[in-house]
């Protein structure tokens, strides 16, 4: 049967793409069909044309109206009659529902777009089970799954319902499935005899980076998008609230960018999306809540503020980007604060779905810390190899541009797969890192595996070490992760064969995201991630030490790291530039600042330096309010207690904000507070510790200190102590 007539007569194209004619040769013949398409493949069209062809009325089931409504205009557009296909959701009037029917029953409606919930009323189950049905579509079949990025309870009745109405072939499509979510699925419509059919996920034109998440994250994603300005973007936030923040921070800056959220109201919600559709504005700073209907194929660049909760949605996400196969950059930032925080949101689900939610959210940590490719890291998550030398698109990643330091690990390779063997491969890749550090729990001990001679094998590494490692071991399909009892680790008979004959096995070491790393910040060059002018930051460690030298005060006292680091990239020639600078406020720059102008200014016209004088960000203002009411208050001497509460602060969050406006040179004192809390001896220690430290890093402090004073007395002290001796 040559498909290519009906093709060409109803959608106007000369071929197929992909493996569309080998599906809908699939439904025209009657059979369940199984489809795992990316975003962009054509998956609609291996439903849309078999319902044209066939007799009778196919059902779609969707979850999306706003999805329902392109695609119905899409079918209308390209038909005499607009009855050809119709929606049936809560959005219709009696009115329109009586047309509706009445178009079904004259055999004039090929598709019939249908929300879950609206398939689920009677009234329409009892109507349907009275037409001829072709066969039933199930679009994001994802949603099915509660292992799914989209999970929705009503899609798990779908089978019982499509039952009663007629025993028709089901179609199932979506972007995303691992093979845990693709065996779901099957198993909950029982269609386990359904042909399968799976494109590949490889997008090559998509660029994959991954930086810190920095309390500049701001500034950077204004960098990033001013170097693209002109050109579509999404940036996806976690919050509401954090959505209207970096819209506005965008607009101060002007850029073009609006907010898009559930908490908008409808009209703007629209509003926004045509605004974004129709190139009114550049950017749109949403939720999730954004893009399942957008269609717009040049998206340049998706950028993720927050880690998403799942790769699947990270995948979904970022392949909004470069639809039409040009340019698209995916830029996530990443700090593992924000996996903390989203686990906390789910302590207050049930504890299956917790388990569920924390074992995707490792997988997230794994792609966003590892060092390898991300392409074949992300690929084999979805159940497809990926060839690094000769594959679509293999340098087109930060790892693969900035390839890190590599080691021989064989060995440690074979004491992994020993553990998991010798373990009866029965634990989850956090109590096998356990057992290989020696660090010992309640489900160790229950086993008796603390007792075991190779319990403590590999202590002399980190943890973080031997977790990177087995994602590495992972990726190259020596053990794999157990389906039914999902993140159960077992070894492959490849795993087997290397444990007995092992070669060599170059590791990558990870990135690591901890917070002393947090404050390099990174910058987009052209090809990839660029970093500060490190010449010059040399230059400007050199003139800090001889200037507190000159002052007598420690280095950090007149000009802390990341001050410096954001100096090299934003090249400030006058004191009002550098009070620009990351931690410089009009204070610091005016005790401290001449000096230092003056090398940078030399050192721009010495190596012909083209300055980014558009990188001055402005702020929306809402912090310098709370920098006055601190100091303030603290005049006022209030206790810090109650300034913190004042705000809705918790007290470490309130040290920081004064910490921000001690380090920009601003006077604050908070004596008051401290005499209350620690003694003269006790206070004259911790300055003198200071006045002789290498650095003012706390946790050295806590370190050299040992347990005598707490986090909150020693960051107290060094608010103090910067305001005596460099404000």
């Amino acid at each position: 049967m040559d498909l290519h007539i009906p093709l060409k007569k109803f959608f106007g194209f000369n071929k197929f793409k992909g493996l569309q004619e080998q599906v809908i040769k699939s439904i025209v013949a009657n059979n369940n069909t199984f489809v795992i398409m990316p975003t962009g493949g054509g998956k609609s069209l291996c439903y849309q044309l078999p319902a044209l062809m066939s007799e009778g009325t196919a059902i779609v089931v969707s979850p999306l109206i706003a999805l329902m409504k392109n695609q119905v205009d899409a079918i209308r557009g390209i038909s005499e009659n607009n009855g050809v296909a119709h929606v049936l959701n809560s959005s219709l009037n009696k009115t329109e529902i009586a047309q509706v029917k009445e178009d079904i029953s004259n055999g004039i409606t090929k598709l019939l777009y249908v929300a879950p919930e609206s398939l689920i009323k009677e009234e329409y189950v009892a109507f349907l089970k009275t037409q001829k049905i072709s066969f039933v579509a199930i679009d994001e079949a994802h949603c099915i799954s509660e292992w799914g990025h989209d999970f929705r309870p009503e899609y798990r009745n779908l089978k019982h319902i499509i039952k009663a109405i007629d025993n028709v072939p089901i179609i199932c499509l979506t972007a995303t499935a691992t093979e845990k979510v693709q065996e779901d699925i099957l198993k909950t419509l029982g269609i386990l005899d359904a042909n399968r059919f799976k494109a590949s996920f490889n997008r090559p034109n998509l660029f994959y980076e991954v930086r810190p998440k920095t309390s500049e994250v701001e500034k950077d994603i204004i960098r990033f998008v001013k170097q693209r300005e002109g050109k579509s973007g999404i940036i996806y936030c976690l919050s509401r609230k954090k959505v209207e923040e970096v819209a506005q921070v965008l607009q101060v800056n002007g850029l073009k960018a609006v907010p898009y959220h559930a908490g908008l109201d409808a009209k703007t919600r629209v509003k926004h999306q045509d605004m974004f559709l129709m190139e009114d504005c550049d950017v749109v700073v949403a939720t999730i809540a954004f893009g399942m209907g957008i269609d717009k194929p040049d998206v340049r660049f998706v950028i993720h503020h927050d880690i998403p909760k799942s790769l699947e949605s990270y995948y979904q996400e970022t392949g909004r980007a470069g639809r039409d196969d040009g340019e698209g950059y995916c830029l996530a930032f990443y700090a593992y604060k924000d996996i903390e925080k989203l686990e906390k949101f789910m302590a207050s689900k049930p504890i299956a779905e917790q388990e569920i939610g924390h074992a995707l959210l490792q997988e997230v940590v794994g792609y966003a810390e590892t060092s390898m490719n991300r392409r074949k890291y992300l690929l084999h998550y979805f159940g497809e190899e990926f060839d690094v030398e000769n594959g679509l698109g293999a340098d087109m990643d930060d790892n693969s541009r900035n390839p890190k330091k590599k080691h021989e690990a064989k060995q440690d390779v074979v004491l992994l797969l020993k553990v998991i063997k010798d373990t009866l491969q029965k634990y989850k890749s956090k109590e096998i890192v356990n057992t290989i550090v020696g660090k010992e729990n309640a489900l160790l001990t229950s086993h008796k595996t603390h007792l075991q001679p190779f319990f403590g094998s590999g202590k002399d590494k980190s943890a973080l070490y031997w977790m990177a490692l087995i994602r590495q071991v992972l990726v190259v399909n020596f053990i794999k992760k157990e389906i039914e009892q999902y993140g159960v680790v077992k070894l492959t008979e490849k795993g087997e064969a290397f444990m007995n004959k092992p070669t060599s096995f170059m590791m990558t070491e990870d990135h690591s995201y901890n917070e002393e790393n947090d404050n390099t910040i990174i910058t987009n060059s052209k090809s990839s991630a660029g970093i500060a002018d490190a010449k010059l930051i040399k230059l400007l460690k050199a003139l800090r030490k001889s200037v507190a030298t000159k002052q007598g005060v420690p280095p950090f006292a007149v000009f802390q790291d990341p001050s410096l680091d954001d100096m090299a990239l934003k090249y400030p020639i006058t004191l009002a530039e550098l009070s620009t600078v990351h931690g410089v406020g009009e204070g610091k720059s005016r005790k401290f600042g001449k000096d230092f102008i003056k090398l940078i200014s030399n050192y721009v016209e010495e190596n012909d330096i083209l300055r980014p004088d558009d990188l001055i960000v402005k702020s929306t203002g809402t912090n310098s309010g709370l920098k006055l009411f601190i100091i303030q208050n603290t005049d006022k001497k209030l206790p810090l207690i109650d300034i913190a509460k004042a705000k809705g602060l918790e007290m470490s969050a309130l040290i920081k904000e004064m910490e921000t406006v001690i380090f920009s040179g601003t006077k604050l004192n908070i004596d008051y507070s401290l005499d209350d809390l620690l003694d003269e001896d006790q206070q004259e220690e911790i300055h003198d510790y200071f006045m002789e430290a290498e650095t003012d890093d706390i946790e050295e402090a806590l370190e050299e200190f040992d347990g005598d004073y707490d986090e909150e007395e020693l960051r107290l002290m060094r608010i103090k102590f910067i305001n005596e001796v460099a404000n």
